[in-house]
C-alpha cells in the first residue's frame, strides 16, 4: 500500500467516538423521519378511536408539517448562535413530550397538539443534528461516510414509517405510533451530554427578528395554503389567499436580509451556487420521492386491498433497501463527484417513477411497486446525500448551522408541499369515483407529471450546477 493511500485510508477511519456521535445523532434523524410518514396508515383507526371527521384528518399531517417546515430555519440559525448541542436536547425533549401527549390524547385537540410538538421538535433537532455532523467531521471522507448513513436513514425513515406504522396499529395500537417515540427519546438525551460536546458562544449576539418573524410566517402561510389547496383544491380562495401572504412575506424577507447587520440567512451564502442550485435539486429529490411513497400507500389499501400491516410490510422492502445502499452511498459520490451525483440521482428516481405508470389493478403489480419503490428510493438516498453534500460544502463551521438549517428546511419543506401538489393533480383526475379504475387513472396522471418535474430538476441541476466554476 503507497503513502498516499495508506494515509487516505487513515483518514477515513472512524474513531470509537466518532461511531458513538454517529449513533446518537443519527438515532435522532431516523426516528424523525419515520415520524412524518408513521402516521398514514393508522389515520383510519386513529379517526375513529378519537372521533376525527374525514376532512379532519388531513390536521393530523398538517399539525406536524407547518412547524416542521415554518421554524426550520430560524432553529438553524439559533444553533449557530447560541449552541448545536443545546438545540439538539431542546428538539429531543419536544419529541418526547409530543409523543407522549399524542399517545395518552383523548380528543383531537390533544393530539393534534402533541402533533406539532413533534414537529417542533422536528425543526429544531433536524439541523442541529445535522449541523453537529459537518462540524464534527472534515471535508472529506469522513463527512461523506457520515453524510451517506445520515442520508440512508433519513431515507429509510420515510420509506419505512408506513412500515412501523402498519405493524403497530395491526398489532398493538395507533397510540404506540406515538409512544414508541419516547424512550428513543430519553436514551437519546442521557446520552447526548457524554458524546457531544458543548458550544455555547461567549460573544454577544443580535438575532434578526424581522427576518425571523417574516421567515417563519411566511413559511407557515405557505405550506398551509398548499396543504389546504390539495383538500379544497386551487380554486380556493383561502388557500390562494394563503399562497399569495406566504410569497409576499418571503419577498419582504429577502429584502430585509439585504439590509440588517446580521441575518438570519446570509445573502452571501444563499447566493453561493453550490447553496442554491443544491437546495433546489434537494427539493425535488425530496418531494418528488415521499409523493411517490404517499400515492404508493392508497394505491395498495384502496386499489389493491391491502391491510395496514401488509402495507407496512411492502414498504418494508425498500426501506431495508435504503439503509443498506447507504453503504455505498459515500463511495459512489465520491467517484462521481456531489454535483454529478445530485443530477444523476434524479435521473434515477425519474426512471424508477416512470415504470409505475404500467400499474394496474391486479395484485400481481405489487411485484412492481417493490422493485420500482427501491430504485427510487435509492436514488433518493443518494440524492439526499449529494445535495447536502453540495450545499455545506466549502463553509467555515460557523455558518453551517445556516446551511444545515436551508438543507433542512428544503428537506421539509419538499415533503410537505409536495405530496398535496401531486395529490391534487391525482383528485381532479379521479374526481368523485373511489373505483380501482379511477383511482389508478388518477395515480398515472399524477406519477407522470412526478416524473416530468423530476427530469426538469435533473436537466437545470445538470446545466447550472455542473458547469465549471468560472462559467456564467
Amino acid at each position: 500500500m503507497s503513502l498516499t493511500t495508506r494515509a487516505r485510508a487513515e483518514e477515513a477511519r472512524l474513531s470509537a467516538r466518532h461511531r458513538l456521535l454517529l449513533v446518537l445523532l443519527l438515532g435522532a434523524q431516523f426516528v424523525l423521519a419515520v415520524d412524518f410518514s408513521i402516521l398514514n396508515v393508522a389515520l383510519p383507526a386513529l379517526g375513529d378511536g378519537l372521533g376525527f371527521s374525514l376532512g379532519g384528518l388531513q390536521w393530523v399531517a398538517t399539525a406536524f408539517a407547518l412547524p416542521a417546515a415554518g421554524f426550520t430555519l430560524l432553529a438553524g440559525r439559533i444553533a449557530d448562535l447560541f449552541g448545536r448541542r443545546l438545540l439538539f436536547v431542546t428538539g429531543l425533549v419536544l419529541l418526547a413530550a409530543g409523543s407522549v401527549v399524542g399517545g395518552l390524547a383523548n380528543g383531537p385537540g390533544v393530539l393534534l397538539t402533541g402533533r406539532v410538538l413533534q414537529g417542533l421538535a422536528t425543526a429544531v433537532a433536524t439541523p442541529a443534528a445535522l449541523s453537529l455532523l459537518t462540524t464534527s467531521f472534515p471535508e472529506g471522507p469522513l463527512r461523506q461516510r457520515a453524510l451517506g448513513l445520515n442520508g440512508a436513514l433519513m431515507s429509510a425513515g420515510f420509506a419505512s414509517g408506513a412500515f412501523f406504522g402498519g405493524i403497530l396499529t395491526e398489532l398493538l395500537s395507533w397510540r404506540w405510533a406515538f409512544l414508541v417515540n419516547a424512550p428513543v427519546a430519553v436514551v437519546l438525551l442521557a446520552a447526548t451530554p457524554a458524546l457531544v460536546r458543548g458550544d455555547r458562544r461567549d460573544r454577544d449576539v443580535r438575532l434578526d427578528i424581522p427576518g425571523a418573524v417574516t421567515v417563519t410566517a411566511g413559511l407557515l402561510a405557505l405550506v398551509y395554503g398548499v396543504t389546504e389547496a390539495g383538500q379544497a383544491g386551487w380554486e380556493d380562495p383561502t388557500a390562494l389567499g394563503l399562497v399569495a401572504a406566504g410569497l409576499v412575506l418571503l419577498g419582504a424577507f429577502g429584502a430585509i436580509e439585504a439590509k440588517v447587520g446580521e441575518p438570519l440567512a446570509s445573502p452571501r451564502v444563499l447566493a453561493r451556487r453550490t447553496v442554491g442550485w443544491g437546495n433546489f435539486g434537494g427539493l425535488f429529490v425530496v418531494a418528488m420521492q415521499t409523493s411517490v411513497i404517499f400515492l404508493l400507500t392508497l394505491y395498495l389499501q384502496d386499489v389493491l386491498g391491502y391491510s395496514p400491516f401488509a402495507t407496512g410490510l411492502v414498504f418494508g422492502v425498500p426501506g431495508a433497501v435504503a439503509a443498506a445502499a447507504g453503504f455505498f452511498a459515500p463511495r459512489w459520490i465520491g467517484r462521481v463527484g456531489a454535483h454529478a451525483g445530485l443530477a444523476g440521482s434524479l435521473a434515477l428516481m425519474a426512471a424508477a417513477n416512470g415504470t409505475l405508470l404500467f400499474l394496474g389493478t391486479d395484485r400481481m403489480w405489487v411485484v412492481l411497486v417493490l422493485i420500482a419503490g427501491a430504485a427510487g428510493i435509492i436514488g433518493n438516498i443518494y440524492g439526499i446525500v449529494a445535495y447536502t453534500l453540495t450545499a455545506t460544502s466549502g463553509l467555515p463551521d460557523h455558518e453551517q448551522g445556516l446551511a444545515t438549517g436551508l438543507t433542512t428546511m428544503t428537506m421539509q419543506i419538499g415533503m410537505t408541499l409536495g405530496i398535496p401538489l401531486i395529490s391534487a393533480v391525482a383528485n381532479a383526475r379521479t374526481g368523485a369515483s373511489r373505483s380501482p379504475g379511477a383511482i389508478v387513472d388518477g395515480l398515472r396522471v399524477a406519477i407522470g407529471v412526478d416524473v416530468a418535474l423530476t427530469c426538469a430538476a435533473a436537466l437545470l441541476v445538470a446545466l447550472f450546477l455542473m458547469r465549471p466554476a468560472h462559467a456564467r
